[in-house]
């Protein structure tokens, strides 16, 4: 196991390195219909750059920035389903709208020019909405049980079965949309605390129907959304579900507190659609059920379980881990990414997400490909002040 220090290290190791770095991330991947030609992601991340929900031509360069330099898939931020629920912070895109997808059209072609592909990531905040929030400030805050993520009852309306059919509806709707006007697939945002991962966690989910109980119980929303989409595009068109053991500022929350019961959960939705997982963990090199003996990280372990291709993310090319605020003025300096080698040669994960890194530096994926990791840009908050 090849270890690098941040001093020490000789021309010929540094080469090594390099070589080994080129070889891992460089290798295509084929999804469903969509041919990746490496294995580097944009992860999603919030700008709230799109006026009126509508992403512009700045939104489309933004992206295709990271595209022109090699990034393979791009996963764009969270945008709202057609649901008056959905949202809650003024510029975040939607998908619904014909200018809306007018502009998400726009994106998808100046992504398309430059050889990448590119998926928007389906959202819904449920809870997560405060009252009066934009862009309906009339509509209500809804969830599973009307529970918040810190256990307070009688935070929002407990969502009826009209109420969950009109969102699976939605969903499925924007699926289709996104498959029509060329995107190469879908995420689906079932993490960090927002809508399907409050189906899916036992705190959020205190119903006694069908959409409650057990962990493979509370996967049947998510399970029939996914189901929903699965009818409404091609069976080679790619669904990823993104899923987190952590939620919005409660870092120490678990889905699953084994392998067992992370199987339980993710079992219903590979077998109602799901064609990847997005496993959303804040550190990549941190094995997630240590007590095993193995140390499998969380998409390690969601692979495992489900033989699904799978999605890693977390503190990947920085020295700090994701904390709160972090995309709005915490500093983070450059990190070498020695220790995705063994991970990435032995295929413990598929595709890695980069997130604040390829944020601060667009050409993130050209120069980790071709070896000028010197010339990385360490991540600051000017990287979130405009679309760079």
């Amino acid at each position: 196991m090849l270890r690098v220090s941040h001093s020490g290290v000789t021309r010929q190791e540094s080469d090594t390195v390099n070589t080994r770095l080129t070889t891992a991330l460089s290798r295509p991947f084929a999804l469903g219909s969509t041919k990746l030609p490496n294995r580097i992601a944009m992860a999603p991340m919030t700008r709230g750059h799109s006026p009126d929900g509508i992403p512009g031509e700045d939104v489309a360069a933004y992206y295709a920035r990271r595209a022109a330099a090699g990034t393979g898939l791009i996963i764009t931020e969270g945008t709202t389903v057609d649901h008056r629920s959905a949202g809650y912070i003024d510029g975040v895109p939607r998908f619904h709208g014909e200018e809306q997808l007018a502009g998400w059209r726009k994106v998808v072609d100046a992504v398309h020019t430059h050889g990448g592909a590119i998926m928007p990531q389906l959202w819904h905040v449920g809870i997560q909405r405060p009252a009066g929030a934009p862009p309906f400030p009339d509509a209500p805050s809804v969830s599973p049980s009307g529970i918040a993520l810190d256990g307070t009852p009688g935070a929002g309306e407990t969502m009826t079965l009209a109420d969950i059919d009109a969102v699976i509806g939605a969903f499925a709707e924007a699926a289709g949309a996104a498959e029509r006007i060329g995107f190469d697939g879908v995420e689906l945002h079932g993490a960090h605390g927002y809508l399907i991962d409050q189906f899916l966690w036992e705190r959020t989910n205190r119903r006694t129907d069908a959409y409650g109980g057990d962990p493979a119980s509370r996967t049947t929303f998510a399970a029939d959304l996914v189901a929903a989409i699965r009818e409404r595009v091609a069976p080679d068109f790619p669904v990823v579900l993104r899923f987190s053991q952590w939620k919005a500022d409660h870092y120490d929350t678990r889905l699953a507190e084994n392998p067992k019961e992370l199987e339980a959960v993710l079992t219903p939705l590979a077998e109602a659609g799901v064609d990847a997982f997005h496993a959303s963990g804040r550190r990549y090199w941190q094995p997630e059920f240590p007590d095993t003996g193995s140390d499998l990280n969380i998409a390690g372990w969601a692979k495992k379980v489900t033989g699904k291709p799978v999605i890693t993310v977390g503190s990947v090319g920085l020295d700090s881990v994701f904390q709160p605020g972090s995309l709005s003025g915490a500093n983070a300096a450059v990190e070498t990414i020695d220790r995705l080698l063994d991970r990435l040669e032995r295929d413990e994960f598929d595709l890695v997400a980069v997130g604040r890194a390829l944020l601060a530096d667009p050409e993130w994926a050209d120069k980790v490909l071709n070896g000028r990791m010197s010339e990385l840009i360490p991540f600051t908050k000017d990287a979130v002040a405009t679309l760079h």
